[in-house]
C-alpha cells in the first residue's frame, strides 16, 4: 500500500541521490549530465524510475497530440525536474506541477544543481490532492 510516509521516505533518498551527485560534480554542468548521473545514482540505490517519460494529456476523452515529457518518473508516484539554472522562475514549478496533475502523481521534486547547497536551497517538493488522500503509514 501507498503511504504518504512510504513517498516521504522515498524523497529522501531521491534528495540524498541529487546531493550526492551535486557533491561529486558540483555547479556549472549541464542539466543532461545531471540527469545521467542521477539515472545512475538511482540504479545504485535501486529505486526504479522512468526518464524521459511521457505524458498523456487527455481532453474530454480525446487524448490529445503533445509532447509533455518529465525528466523522470520514480516508482510510477514521484515526478521529477531538473534545473541548472542560476535563477529558479515560476513557470517552472507550475510546469512540475501541471505534470504531477497529468499524471496523477502525488508528489514532485524541483532539483535545481546550479546552487551551493542542495539539501537547503536546491530541492523543493510538491505535493498535491492525490498525496493528501493517502493515509500517512
Amino acid at each position: 500500500m501507498i503511504t504518504q510516509k512510504h513517498l516521504n521516505d522515498l524523497s529522501f533518498q531521491i534528495i540524498g541521490a541529487a546531493i550526492e551527485v551535486h557533491k561529486i560534480l558540483g555547479r556549472g554542468v549541464l542539466e543532461r549530465v545531471y540527469r545521467q548521473c542521477m539515472k545512475v545514482e538511482l540504479r545504485l540505490r535501486n529505486i526504479n524510475f522512468i526518464s524521459e517519460h511521457k505524458i498523456p494529456v487527455i481532453y474530454k476523452g480525446t487524448m490529445m497530440e503533445s509532447d509533455f515529457r518529465c525528466d523522470l518518473l520514480i516508482e510510477n508516484l514521484i515526478v521529477i525536474e531538473f534545473k541548472a539554472v542560476s535563477k529558479m522562475h515560476p513557470a517552472f514549478e507550475a510546469k512540475l506541477l501541471n505534470h504531477m496533475k497529468l499524471l496523477k502523481s502525488p508528489k514532485g521534486i524541483l532539483i535545481n544543481f546550479n546552487c551551493y547547497n542542495i539539501f537547503k536551497e536546491g530541492q523543493k517538493t510538491f505535493v498535491n490532492e492525490f498525496y493528501k488522500i493517502l493515509p500517512e503509514e
